[in-house]
């Protein structure tokens, strides 16, 4: 099976991810390293398709201050994949990019279009796969008490990550950077 892939701008971690620190049991915060803004999920092809991908991004974004809103559940209602923090301010630019250089991505990769209208935010944590309702209350519970709003991020590279050879242990980061452009003024 081939890995999964996908193209995203990295976010520092900066104080603002201290105070997401401790969730509860059965909800995985991400590793500081992991911090990213998805531009486009490839999925499960092969690193040459993916490399393809990245070639073909072409985002059309300069490097950009951003800030963060509330944190809410992402995915399916009823059984939530993860808790992220929504862009505030630099949204609307950072969204128009995604959706306006995603589809040649996809393309090169030869993988599946996303049909959903991008969406920017920051994953800070995950609940584990079997997680109970009763964790995935206490994980929402946990998020609407993070007070993240206001915080400003510099977004300045994009990134191709796929998983890292030490994803299955806790304290080592889930994805690695296998290549990175800088964002230029235009």
């Amino acid at each position: 099976m081939d890995a999964n892939w996908f193209i995203a701008t990295p976010i520092a971690p900066g104080r603002w991810f201290e105070r997401a620190a401790s969730p509860p049991a059965g909800i995985r915060r991400f590793h500081p390293d992991d911090l990213h803004a998805t531009v486009a999920f490839l999925g499960a092809v092969t690193e040459g398709s993916a490399r393809a991908a990245f070639e073909a991004l072409a985002i059309k974004l300069e490097p950009i201050d951003v800030t963060l809103g509330s944190v809410v559940a992402m995915g399916n209602p009823k059984r939530y994949s993860a808790l992220s923090a929504l862009i505030d301010e630099g949204r609307d630019a950072l969204e128009w990019a995604m959706g306006e250089c995603r589809d040649r991505a996809f393309s090169a990769a030869g993988a599946k279009p996303e049909s959903r209208p991008p969406k920017a935010h920051v994953t800070v944590a995950r609940p584990s796969r079997d997680a109970s309702d009763r964790v995935r209350r206490a994980g929402l519970e946990w998020a609407s008490k993070l007070t993240l709003s206001g915080e400003r991020l510099r977004i300045d590279r994009v990134s191709l990550y796929t998983w890292s050879e030490e994803r299955g242990d806790p304290s080592r980061p889930l994805f690695q950077e296998t290549a990175t452009v800088k964002l230029v003024s235009l």
